[in-house]
C-alpha cells in the first residue's frame, strides 16, 4: 500500500460490541469500529492525512493529543481517533471491556456512551480526534447521578451521514442502524 492509499478492499474491520455494565452505559446499537491499519501516513505532517480524511466524510477534524488516561465518554457525539503516531494500549467499555493495541496507522470509532482509557502508550503516541458534523462532545466519567440524563443524551444522538474511513458506502452507516 501507497502511503496515504487506501481502497476498501484493502481496509480490514473488526466491530465489538459493548454493553451497559452498570458504571458506563456504553452502546448496544453501535459497535465500537477498529480498522487496524486504515490509513497509512508518511511525510512531515503525518496527521493531515486522517484530517483530510476524516474532514471529506463529514467528521471534522476538531483535535490533535494523545488519549485521557482515565475512563470517560461522551454522551452528545460520537468520536473517532485516528491514531497517526506511536502506540498505546487503550480499555475500552469500562474495568471488564476490552483492551487493544492501536498503532500508527490505526482508526477507532467510538460509539456515543462508550467510555475509554488510555492504558499506557508509546511517547510518541499521537492521534487525530473528530467528531461527526454538527455533533459536541461533552465528557462523562461514570460517576454517581449522571444517568439517567447521559442515557438519555445518547439515545438522541444521530447516526452519522458516512463512515469517516470509506465515506457513505463504509460499513458503519448499516453496522449503527438502530435498532
Amino acid at each position: 500500500m501507497k502511503p496515504g492509499s487506501s481502497s476498501p478492499a484493502e481496509i480490514r474491520l473488526s466491530a465489538h460490541v459493548l454493553t451497559d455494565n452498570g458504571v458506563f452505559p456504553n452502546n448496544a446499537s453501535c459497535p465500537l469500529l477498529v480498522y487496524p491499519q486504515a490509513l497509512a501516513s508518511a511525510g512531515p505532517d503525518p496527521a493531515a492525512l486522517f484530517e483530510k480524511r476524516f474532514t471529506k466524510n463529514h467528521w471534522p477534524a476538531a483535535w490533535r493529543n494523545g488519549a485521557y488516561g482515565f475512563h470517560h465518554y461522551h454522551s452528545a457525539a460520537h468520536e473517532v481517533l485516528g491514531v497517526f503516531s506511536g502506540s498505546a494500549r487503550v480499555r475500552f467499555g469500562g474495568e471488564n471491556g476490552v483492551v487493544l493495541e492501536v498503532k500508527a496507522g490505526d482508526v477507532v470509532v467510538i460509539p456515543a456512551g462508550v467510555s475509554h482509557k488510555n492504558l499506557g502508550a508509546s511517547r510518541d503516541f499521537g492521534v487525530v480526534g473528530a467528531y461527526p458534523k454538527g455533533q459536541r462532545w461533552d465528557m462523562q466519567y461514570g460517576k454517581p447521578g449522571e444517568r439517567p440524563a447521559a442515557d438519555a443524551r445518547i439515545a438522541r444522538v444521530d447516526m452519522p451521514a458516512a463512515d469517516p474511513v470509506l465515506g457513505e458506502t463504509g460499513p458503519l452507516v448499516p453496522l449503527w442502524r438502530k435498532k
